[in-house]
């Protein structure tokens, strides 16, 4: 079976699936992908509705985004498998990744994985869905290694922070929210989340900040995310996107460090040489590999 494609992530717009307005603006930004969420986002009497808006947005809009995504219910609800049949049915062609919420354990995965098998066979679909997982209780962040490796539709695993704490008890204002924590509450789980992505190469995402006022919060969380080597953040609020999308970019110093590292240390390998010297930095085949993932995502981002 052929491997997921490698995607831009810096930043993942979440959008109401019920508001044909907001779907209409994420349409024309130019962030990495924009997501139509049919779950948290949308009132329990309007999720058939909010469906049919989906469906309807999929198949007339024209996106900006590298991809366009879809937030299903979650598995224990009645809407999900009408989320992925109706969806992929009449948008399928136009439908990059869903989004698996409250993602538990490997059967919930596995219930997707068969279900997107058995409709694309039937539809002839040209391209092949992703899936993307969000981890947000402690069972999914236990058996997150799990879940990491038992399907190849995985894309991406995000941290999702709300549910997360809600899961943990954790006695917070609002999501995404750290107050009374003198560290960082967030490091073993996205360190966790994150050490299982890399080993099953994909991608660890980072989840949003529900006070889109606070850009400083916002700023330190996707920092602090992009030091663990998390790919990208989700917004929840077009505001959120350019500082987001611009942490997650490679700077052009680093990028061109890299680049002359690299050519230093090959030259190094043709005569004979290990461990070598680039403008007084230390330069061994430890540090090619760490700098090689930097070039790679810049090459990604075609920088």
């Amino acid at each position: 079976m052929p491997k997921q494609p490698n995607r831009p992530r810096r930043c993942t717009l979440s959008v109401p699936g019920s508001s044909s307005k907001m779907i209409s603006k994420a349409a024309t930004l130019t962030v990495d992908q924009v997501l139509l969420d049919l779950e948290d986002a949308v009132a329990l009497d309007t999720k058939v509705e909010a469906r049919a808006t989906v469906i309807d947005a999929l198949n007339q809009q024209r996106w900006a985004a590298h991809t366009v995504s879809l937030r299903i219910n979650d598995v224990e609800t009645p809407w999900c498998h009408d989320d992925i049949i109706d969806v992929v049915t009449q948008a399928g062609e136009r439908l990059d990744t869903i989004v698996l919420t409250k993602t538990k354990s490997i059967s919930d995965v596995r219930f997707v994985h068969l279900l997107l098998n058995q409709l694309e066979r039937k539809l002839g679909l040209s391209k092949r869905i992703g899936i993307e997982c969000l981890i947000e209780d402690v069972e999914g962040l236990m058996r997150v290694e799990e879940i990491a490796a038992c399907s190849d539709r995985i894309e991406t695993l995000i941290f999702g922070v709300g549910d997360y704490a809600a899961s943990q008890q954790m006695q917070l204002a609002s999501v995404g929210s750290t107050e009374g924590y003198a560290g960082d509450l967030w490091h073993y789980p996205r360190f966790k989340l994150t050490m299982a992505c890399r080993a099953n190469d994909i991608e660890p995402i980072d989840g949003p900040l529900a006070d889109f006022n606070d850009t400083d919060t916002l700023v330190l969380e996707a920092k602090r995310a992009q030091v663990l080597g998390m790919a990208g953040k989700w917004a929840i609020h077009p505001s959120q996107a350019d500082p987001v999308q611009r942490i997650f970019t490679p700077s052009p110093e680093r990028i061109a460090a890299a680049r002359k590292q690299h050519a230093a240390y090959q030259q190094a390998q043709r005569d004979g040489l290990g461990a070598i010297s680039v403008d007084g930095v230390m330069v061994d085949a430890a540090s090619i590999r760490i700098t090689q993932s930097l070039l790679d995502r810049a090459d990604l981002l075609g920088l």
